[in-house]
């Protein structure tokens, strides 16, 4: 199994440090806000990446990290004349509960900031021990990046590239630009702990660090986030962790792309957020992971105005078809067609190409629809292995006629609902003339009607 390592900028074969056990840590939710696309697709590539780790017989230990205390939250409950500490764990219980809806699962670690300051502090006084990082009079401190040889490995950047690329502000004794907080001292009316430095509160970057650390020890296999937490962040953590322990942070450094809207890029300022929660109110779990997944994980994620409608009719057509072999199935065979797995393996041992293995769907249920009365037993066997196999992707999951009949609630007008019920009745009643006029009035609405053994389900043309 091959891995694209951001830190080498290669496809590398993928060999655990400790045999069969993978540690992987990925940067999660800062909790200022409702989760976004952004969000779900970070913790869906993660998760899947996680689950086939598993497929292939690995034992996982996945953690994933809240940020619920920084500048943006304090700012936030202001806002709303909340507690800092209030409003973060308000957004954790909504980000948590729309993952779940997402078939996002819990990680191995589900770590916060708040939880671990005595971990951070600890971090960050034996940085000053180190001399990797120095105390200021006000109580800030801060990490000294030219103490540490090899800033920038990471992104690619040197020291005087970051320099002359970067805005940055010279605070109040700060030896150098560069150098990232590593403690902030408090504000008035702020949130803050008791340090050896002072009242404060940790710097971001050094969260992960720190709970990686107390977490996984001085190493870990993989570390992942979005691709736009390669810099500053992610060099930053490679920087404070290395400066610490003198051992390589992280073998493989996995980036997933970043989200773009009709191909601008994803932000507040230019307010096209996508909330989960709203997309959710719209569509299906499995038609917001099926839009999200046929994008390569390392590529960005465009959203078009089709994105979700597409998705959602590509998706009610595949159900369709495993409706029909339902019906076909009556001894509820689970035999399953072994290529298909081994197609799926290929693809995600190959950088966890999920997109590849999405756009195998098309050719897979193309051939079913044709066997459905050339070879219906080959279609169950491929029907069955596509369930087995794609649930790993949290797809077809539920049941067809589930499926395809909440889809037809949410969607069909009442009017074609009901002259679908007068076709069918008339059907039952053999007036099959009735029927008929039923059938072109529906298509003459943009409908189109689709009999089976239960029943009959109602699909947009």
């Amino acid at each position: 199994m091959k891995i694209y390592n951001d830190l080498t900028k290669r496809k590398e074969e993928f060999v655990p440090l400790d045999d069969n056990v993978v540690k992987m840590y990925a940067c999660g939710i800062t909790t200022s806000g409702e989760a976004h696309i952004g969000h779900a697709l970070q913790a869906m590539v993660f998760d899947i990446i996680r689950k086939f780790l598993e497929k292939k017989g690995y034992e996982v230990k996945y953690a994933r990290n809240y940020t619920d205390v920084d500048d943006k939250i304090i700012a936030k409950a202001k806002e709303t004349g909340k507690d800092a500490m209030e409003y973060a764990n308000e957004m954790m219980q909504k980000i948590d509960a729309v993952l779940a809806e997402l078939k996002i699962d819990a990680p191995t670690y589900l770590l916060k900031a708040t939880e671990n300051i005595d971990v951070i502090i600890n971090f960050v006084s034996k940085l000053i021990e180190k001399g990797f990082a120095y105390a200021t009079p006000e109580g800030d401190v801060y990490f000294n990046v030219e103490a540490f040889n090899g800033y920038g490995k990471l992104s690619g950047r040197n020291l005087e590239d970051v320099k002359t690329g970067t805005r940055v502000e010279l605070e109040d004794n700060k030896k150098n630009a560069l150098d990232f907080a590593l403690w902030k001292s408090a504000k008035p009316g702020e949130i803050y702990w008791e340090s050896p430095w002072g009242k404060g509160r940790p710097g971001w970057h050094i969260e992960c660090s720190a709970m990686n650390y107390a977490t996984f020890g001085e190493q870990i296999d993989i570390h992942g986030g979005g691709r736009d937490l390669l810099f500053p962040h992610h060099e930053n953590e490679v920087a404070q962790t290395e400066a610490l322990t003198g051992k390589p942070f992280a073998k493989y450094w996995v980036h997933n792309g970043l989200v773009k809207v009709n191909g601008q890029k994803m932000s507040k300022s230019l307010n096209n957020s996508i909330l989960v929660r709203e997309l959710l109110e719209k569509y299906d779990a499995e038609v917001v992971r099926f839009a999200i997944l046929q994008t390569n994980y390392r590529n960005d994620l465009n959203i078009t105005d089709n994105l979700f409608p597409d998705a959602e009719k590509h998706l009610t057509n595949f159900y369709q078809i495993l409706s029909e072999v339902d019906a076909l199935n009556t001894s509820k065979t689970t035999e399953a067609n072994e290529e298909i797995n081994k197609e799926f393996d290929e693809a995600m041992e190959d950088d966890f190409n999920m997109s590849l293995a999405i756009a195998n769907l098309f050719k897979y249920f193309k051939q079913i629809k044709a066997n459905l009365t050339a070879n219906q037993a080959q279609a169950i066997k491929d029907a069955n292995a596509i369930k087995q196999t794609y649930s790993l992707l949290g797809l077809f999951k539920k049941d067809p006629k589930v499926f395809l009949s909440t889809k037809q609630n949410n969607d069909v007008p009442e009017e074609v609902q009901t002259l679908a019920e007068q076709r069918w009745q008339a059907k039952k009643n053999k007036d099959f003339a009735t029927a008929d006029a039923l059938r072109n009035q529906i298509l003459e609405l943009g409908f189109e009607i689709k009999d089976n053994k239960e029943g009959y389900n109602i699909l947009k043309k």
